[in-house]
């Protein structure tokens, strides 16, 4: 994974409404980069949730929410949609900037081997360095616990 003190890769994507969004867009705001597998799956829906209802206290601390999958635009459209989420979800089906963040990785599973993407999340500074790495996360529980770091900043 990138290590803390780095500068953050810089990256366009395009969010749920088509619109491009670039890291740089953040400058001067600390942005929090988490890494998922699929809209709509149990641990992926919970993680959303609790970001978003934690989206007031991420904004009072001058702080942007964005989530990452190689889904579709339209998926994350409709996962915003169905569970009334507030953060921002970036489509990556080509998969670059999870490679660029190493969240996209070999995985395994009851013997079988696949490539996958790495529940991660990164705390990125209003300078655009990481200042915080969390690896392999477990989704309950985890938007508390990226708040709690941003608390400690």
């Amino acid at each position: 994974m990138l290590e803390k003190g780095k500068k953050a890769p810089e990256f366009t994507l395009e969010d749920s409404n088509g619109n491009k969004v670039k890291l740089s867009d953040y400058k001067g705001k600390k942005v929090i980069l988490y890494f998922y597998p699929k809209d709509n799956t149990s641990g992926c829906t919970k993680e959303a949730i609790e970001f978003t209802e934690l989206i007031k206290e991420f904004e009072d601390k001058n702080t942007v929410i964005l989530g990452l999958s190689p889904d579709s635009v339209a998926s994350h459209k409709k996962f915003i949609e169905k569970h009334d989420l507030k953060v921002t979800l970036l489509a990556d089906p080509d998969k670059k900037v999870l490679e660029k963040y190493e969240a996209w990785q070999l995985k395994k599973m009851y013997g079988r081997e696949y490539m996958g993407v790495v529940r991660s999340t990164y705390v990125i500074d209003e300078k655009g360095k990481i200042v915080e790495v969390f690896n392999k996360v477990r989704a309950a529980g985890h938007a508390q616990k990226v708040m709690d770091s941003v608390c400690s900043l």
